[in-house]
C-alpha cells in the first residue's frame, strides 16, 4: 500500500471530522491503525482541537486548586515551655523499606552488629589495626578492596591488606562479606 495524494487527503479529511484512526484505516483499506497514526503525524495533523473547543477553553480556564486550610494556632501563655517535636519513627523498624541516603550524610555504620556474628566483628577489627589502609588509586586485583569510613571525609581507606585469590577481599573480610544462606536466616529468627 502506498499513500496517493487521493488517500493522503482522505485521510486529512476525515481527520478533520474527528475520526478515529481505526475508522480511516478501515475506509481506507490495507493500512493499519498505526500507519494512519504514523502519517497523522508526519503530516503535523496530530492536533485536533475544534474551534468550538478552543474558544471554551480559553473562555472557562480551570479553576486553580483551593490551598490548604490553615492549622489552627493554640494561644499559649509566654512562660509555657515550647512541645518537644514529635519523635520520628526509626527507619530500621521498617522492614523491606528501601532507604536512600542523600549526599553528604553519614553512612549507617559497616558492617553492622546484628547482621555479622561477634567473632567475625572481633576478627575485623583486628584485621583492620594491621591493615595498609591505602587510597582508591593504590589498589590493584591483589589488594583487599574492602571500604572503611565516610567517602566523604578524609578518614576514607581501604583494607590494602593481601585478597583471597578469586575474592576482592582478604580473608577476614571474605568472612563478613560472604556467608552461607542458612547462616543469615538463622540470625533473623
Amino acid at each position: 500500500m502506498s499513500w496517493t495524494d487521493e488517500r493522503v487527503e482522505t485521510l486529512k479529511k476525515m481527520w478533520a471530522e474527528g475520526q478515529s484512526a481505526s475508522q480511516i484505516a478501515k475506509e481506507l483499506g490495507g493500512v493499519t491503525r498505526n500507519a494512519v497514526i504514523g502519517k497523522v503525524h508526519r503530516l503535523g495533523l496530530s492536533n485536533r482541537v475544534g474551534k468550538e473547543e478552543e474558544e471554551a477553553e480559553v473562555v472557562a480556564p480551570a479553576a486553580p486548586k483551593p490551598a490548604p486550610a490553615p492549622e489552627p494556632v493554640v494561644a499559649r501563655p509566654a512562660h509555657a515551655p515550647t512541645p518537644a517535636p514529635a519523635p520520628v519513627s526509626n527507619v530500621t523498624t521498617l522492614p523491606m523499606r528501601k532507604v536512600i541516603i542523600p549526599a553528604g550524610q553519614p553512612l549507617p555504620p559497616q558492617p553492622s552488629a546484628n547482621e555479622v556474628s561477634p567473632e567475625a566483628l572481633a576478627t575485623v577489627r583486628e584485621v583492620e589495626k594491621r591493615a595498609k589502609k591505602i587510597t582508591l588509586m593504590e589498589l590493584t586485583e591483589r589488594t583487599c578492596k574492602w571500604p572503611v569510613g565516610d567517602p566523604a571525609t578524609d578518614d576514607f581507606w581501604f583494607c590494602g591488606l593481601p585478597s583471597v585469590a578469586g575474592k576482592p577481599y582478604c580473608e577476614a573480610h571474605v568472612g563478613v562479606a560472604f556467608q552461607p544462606m542458612s547462616a543469615r536466616r538463622d540470625r533473623r529468627r
